[in-house]
C-alpha cells in the first residue's frame, strides 16, 4: 500500500532515517506505527532456535509494512531490518487509524492490498510445502512479482541474492543455484550475469 506522504504527514507522520542493518522494529515489539518506505529496502525476517534466518519478505520504495498488525493487540512476529540505508515514514497507530476513518477510500485500498498479500502468501505457502526446489522458487517469484507494478508480460528482475532466495525458501544456496539453472533450461526464467529475470 502506498499513501501520499503529504497526507501521512498531515496526520503526524515523521520521517526516519535508518542505516544499513538497523532494525526498524524487533520481533516481540508492540505495533505502534504504520511504516512506508520512501527510499531503501527492508527485509522482514526472524530466526529459528538454531539461529537460521528465515526471510518473510523484502520490500522497497513505496511499500508499507507492519500495517496489518495495527488492527491486532499482538506483538510483531518478525523483525524489520534495513538492507540499505533507508528513509521511512512512520505514523503513530492512533493517528493512522484516524486517517483511515477520515479517508475511508484508503481503508478499502488497504483491505484490497492486504487481501492481495494474503492470496499470494497462500500460494507461496503451498509452493513451500513442495519437495520440488523449482516449485518453491516459482512460488516465491510469483509472490514477489505480485508486488511489482511492471507492465504485463515484462520480465521481472528478482533483486535478491542466491542466499536471500535460500533464506526465503528454506533451501540450501547450492540447491537454489541448481534449480535456477534448471528453470533457465526450461525457459521459465533467464539468467544474465548475476540477474534473474522472471
Amino acid at each position: 500500500m502506498n499513501i501520499d506522504g503529504s497526507l501521512l504527514r498531515a496526520f503526524g507522520a515523521e520521517d526516519k532515517s535508518y542505516k544499513k542493518g538497523e532494525l526498524v522494529y524487533r520481533e516481540g515489539d508492540h505495533a505502534m506505527y504504520y511504516f512506508q518506505i520512501e527510499e531503501g529496502k527492508v527485509k522482514l525476517n526472524n530466526y529459528d532456535e538454531s539461529g537460521k534466518e528465515f526471510i518473510h519478505n523484502i520490500l522497497a520504495k513505496n511499500q508499507s509494512f507492519g500495517d496489518s498488525m495495527l488492527f491486532l493487540e499482538k506483538a510483531y512476529p518478525m523483525n524489520a531490518v534495513c538492507l540499505l540505508p533507508s528513509e521511512v515514514i512512520r505514523v503513530p497507530k492512533d493517528n493512522f487509524l484516524e486517517l483511515l476513518k477520515e479517508h475511508p477510500h484508503l481503508s478499502v485500498s488497504m483491505n484490497a492490498c492486504l487481501s492481495h498479500r494474503l492470496y499470494f502468501k497462500s500460494i507461496m505457502i503451498q509452493s513451500m510445502a513442495s519437495q520440488s526446489p523449482v516449485s518453491r522458487l516459482k512460488g516465491l517469484m510469483d509472490y514477489l512479482k505480485s508486488y511489482h507494478d511492471g507492465e504485463c508480460g515484462q520480465a521481472f528482475n528478482v533483486e535478491l541474492t542466491r542466499q536471500q532466495i535460500a533464506s526465503l525458501t528454506g533451501l540450501r544456496v547450492e540447491t537454489v543455484i541448481r534449480a535456477l539453472k534448471k528453470m533457465e533450461k526450461e525457459n521459465i526464467l533467464s539468467l544474465e550475469s548475476r540477474k534473474i529475470l522472471y
